[in-house]
């Protein structure tokens, strides 16, 4: 299970909303082609993203803060969730997609700015991600921390490129 990302324009964004069948294709080729406007968190997603809500950041930048598909009012792991997402068309490998507009990756690149690797692991014990059940389940492994942190300066950087250039971001796990 990889977390990634897609650079988007508000135009691409609007035509996303409308075909995520699109979006799907337009996201594989530059995945496939190892564009500038894709990147990945590989495995580390999840813990990235606990470690990012850990500081206070407003919006799940892993996750993303809005929906392309309205899902069901209930629990993640629950059977009405399943058999959505089974019966889903705009499953992305986990799920739908979700996006962050402009503005909330402007904020997000703003509040990535100073942050370093050392900040994002202060004072966090690898047990507390077991504890929390963050994936995948290798929290025991000596250096998991810094394994997940050695993915910020690229987290930074891709933000920082799509906040100067006024873009979206399309988030999915595959």
């Amino acid at each position: 299970m990889n977390g990634n990302w897609l650079r988007v324009s508000p135009d691409e964004l609007e035509h996303a909303r409308t075909d995520l069948k699109w979006a799907h294709e337009f996201a594989i080729a530059a995945k496939r082609g190892n564009s500038d406007r894709w990147t990945s968190t590989d495995k580390a997603w999840n813990g990235l993203d606990f470690l990012l809500d850990r500081l206070g950041f407003t919006d799940s930048l892993v996750l993303g803060a809005e929906d392309f598909v309205e899902l069901p009012d209930a629990e993640p792991d629950s059977d009405e969730m399943f058999y959505f997402l089974e019966s889903l068309e705009d499953d992305w490998g986990y799920g739908p997609p979700t996006y962050l507009t402009p503005i909330q990756v402007a904020v997000a690149a703003s509040q990535l700015a100073p942050l370093t690797e050392e900040d994002l692991i202060r004072g966090v014990d690898q047990s507390e991600l077991s504890r929390a059940g963050i994936y995948p389940d290798t929290w025991d492994s000596p250096g998991k921390l810094q394994w997940v942190a050695h993915y910020l300066p690229d987290v930074k950087s891709f933000f920082a490129a799509a906040a100067d250039d006024g873009d979206a971001v399309i988030c999915w796990l595959d």
